[in-house]
């Protein structure tokens, strides 16, 4: 056991002083071989790392002047700055979202409505309005009355469909006595959905709620998934005005289409001649695939009924009219692996979200000692609903501060105590002081958000302890936005604010910034031949200015007729019209462009060779160059300020071999 023991304990030992082997200083900071190679094969991340020594050392020296640029920040406190630890914190709440779950839970809830798309069930409903914003009274009185509708169904044999006809507040199925049809996983609210799949086949489930109110389902059916079906169609309209003389009128030309089918006209030749749906008919009838719920039941079973590839189908009536239906293809339900991307996606942005956030969050109270004490909590909403007045000009209004002798505890997390008065400092800053609604409800609501805030900041700050991959993304982040404000203090801001720093370097560098042989002038842009002409008499006027020409050529109806630009132009970059064609202090002659727009050039000066570019006129470039200059002149005074000394015996250990 000892001889065991020995190896295993030197290989571990091993192990922590590789992963903490120093690869380089700078000053007096050290950074690890592991950091170096994390952030290394990070920027390499689409293909195999170039691991040879000139690649490796070209990276080290630009990844120890980020570093002794990240130190620089944190020595200067910009990491304090209020601004930064604003967006620090947006986007570590952004960024823990995909950290605050259960991935056992997730994959669960993921593999759970795979299964059930294997199934689709036929059902009913009734459904009694109680939306969540119902007061808790009204909220009641509707679950009795489901309850008791429940009952005489379950146990005085009632006609469920007849019940559904009468009382069901759904107008979109009441009159059918409560038939949705056949549904399957992912089409409805997943609490809809839970009762839909937990209930068998001629029963009634219990009384649940959902965002619209309380229902009851009955499961009438099931059947194995019939997966996906593209068909094509043609539309016989039956407009409901012309009543049983519009269904006959549509039943004979069906019948005619029939009839030329039979005799070998081509499908989407009918298509074009009879079908009355505009999105289709212009796609040889062609609909988008679908499944299980997303057309009417006729429709549905009457596609799925054929067999063959091209199969047409027998005239079908829908409450859009008389439909023939030609079969393209069939899909059959994929395997788990090909759709698990698309249920993820849908499964993140329904109930079961929550659902799985739930569960992740009781996992956490559990695990650090939550306690609540519920008689706490009632003693606040009594103090809520009796302290705050009803009417005059402070009606429902309140102040966190009144409420401070209220020190009891409403629930402990992690040996820490969250008071009443903790949860009205809080319920002051979301309701902005002003109570709207049940304050009873109101009450409760804001406590289930305040648990929820706390456990979640707890977590997230027990995040950057115990996962290193979020603690990384949070410090590659923070050093991002720290580093990109020290650039600006020290390059790019000094740059564009430093006038009398911008204006030296020009001076002491202005032989770069030249003109190339050109002129100075206007150039007119006609949009017509009759613009050009109006403009053009205009300008030979004596002391006519360019106002005064677009005064002449530009009205309401042709507001553009001409544009004018004025500036410097270089011969080698103007194209519009030739160079010998332009003369100092003359109109050129009208050049008519490919688009039938004409170009004239008037020139004030002509310079045949370079001349000097004012500031003004070279201020992108010269800011530019400048921060250029500013930049190396800092990194400079970085690398002696931050003396780097490398470990060649462990960068060796890097080199590929």
């Amino acid at each position: 056991m000892r001889k065991l023991f020995l190896p295993v304990f030197a290989l571990l030992f091993l192990v922590q002083i590789c992963n903490a082997q120093t690869l380089f200083t700078f000053g007096n900071n050290q950074v690890a071989k592991q950091d170096f190679l994390r952030n290394y094969q990070k920027n390499t991340i689409n293909k195999k790392p170039d691991m040879s020594e000139k690649a490796l050392r070209e990276y080290l020296n630009l990844y120890s002047l980020f570093r002794m640029k990240v130190r620089e920040a944190e020595a200067t406190h910009i990491d304090t700055i209020s601004s930064i630890n604003r967006e620090l914190n947006n986007y570590k709440k952004q960024l823990s979202k995909n950290y605050l779950t259960d991935d056992e839970v997730n994959n669960k809830l993921y593999r759970e409505a795979y299964d059930r798309m294997k199934e689709e069930r036929h059902v009913a409903h009734i459904l009694i309005m109680a939306p969540p914003t119902l007061n808790p009274t009204d909220s009641l009185v509707a679950y009795k009355k489901m309850d008791s509708l429940y009952k005489a169904i379950t146990t005085k044999k009632a006609d469920f469909g007849e019940l559904a006809k009468q009382f069901s507040e759904d107008k979109g199925t009441k009159d059918r006595g409560g038939d949705i049809g056949f549904i399957t996983s992912l089409q409805t609210i997943y609490s809809f959905e839970n009762a839909v799949y937990s209930t068998e086949v001629g029963k009634v489930s219990r009384p649940f709620r959902t965002p619209l109110g309380f229902h009851i389902v009955k499961v009438l059916d099931k059947r194995a998934t019939r997966g996906e079906i593209e068909v094509a169609q043609i539309l016989i309209s039956a407009p409901k005005s012309k009543g049983k003389v519009g269904y006959e009128e549509a039943k004979k030309k069906a019948d005619t289409i029939l009839g030329e089918l039979k005799n070998g006209v081509a499908f989407e030749d009918l298509v074009k001649k009879y079908s009355d749906d505009r999105y289709t008919n212009k796609l040889d009838g062609k609909m988008p695939r679908f499944g299980v719920g997303k057309v009417s039941p006729s429709f549905e079973d009457a596609a799925f009924a054929l067999n063959k590839l091209g199969e047409i189908s027998q005239p079908i009536e829908t409450e859009y009219g008389i439909h023939i239906i030609k079969l393209i293809e069939k899909f059959p339900l994929k395997p788990y692996d090909s759709l698990q991307a698309n249920i993820k996606r849908t499964v993140e942005n329904d109930a079961r979200a929550q659902t799985a956030k739930d569960i992740y969050f009781n996992k956490v109270k559990a695990a650090n000692g939550f306690k609540d004490y519920p008689a706490n909590l009632e003693e606040l909403v009594a103090r809520i609903g009796s302290s705050i007045p009803d009417t005059g000009k402070n009606a429902n209004t309140f102040k966190a501060s009144d409420f401070d002798f209220m020190n009891k505890s409403l629930f402990t997390l992690s040996n820490v105590n969250y008071s009443q008065k903790d949860l009205m400092a809080f319920a002051e800053t979301i309701t902005r002081g002003r109570f709207l609604g049940p304050r009873q409800s109101v009450a409760k609501d804001l406590y289930t958000m305040y648990v929820q805030q706390v456990v979640t900041d707890f977590q997230e700050n027990k995040l950057m302890d115990e996962n290193e991959d979020f603690r990384n993304l949070m410090n590659e982040y923070r050093d991002g936005i720290m580093l990109f404000e020290l650039m600006d203090q020290n390059v790019w801001g000094k740059a564009s604010k430093d006038s009398i720093g911008l204006r030296n370097f020009y001076e002491e560098h202005k032989s770069k910034y030249m003109w190339d042989a050109g002129f100075v002038g206007s150039v007119y842009h006609f949009k017509t031949e009759d613009a050009m002409k109006k403009g053009l008499s205009t300008l030979k006027k004596k002391k006519a200015t360019d106002e005064d020409v677009v005064k002449a050529v530009n009205n309401e109806q042709t507001p553009d007729a001409i544009t004018i630009q004025q500036g410097h132009y270089e011969f080698a970059k103007f194209k519009e019209v030739a160079k010998e064609n332009i003369a100092n202090g003359k109109l050129s002659d009208a050049v008519k462009n490919a688009e039938g727009s004409y170009t004239v050039v008037k020139a004030n000066e002509i310079f045949d060779g370079p001349n000097q570019k004012s500031l003004e006129d070279a201020r992108g470039y010269v800011v530019a160059e400048f921060q250029d200059f500013l930049e190396k002149k800092w990194n400079e005074m970085l690398r002696h300020k931050y003396p780097v000394k490398l470990d060649d015996a462990v960068f060796s250990t890097m080199i590929a071999k």
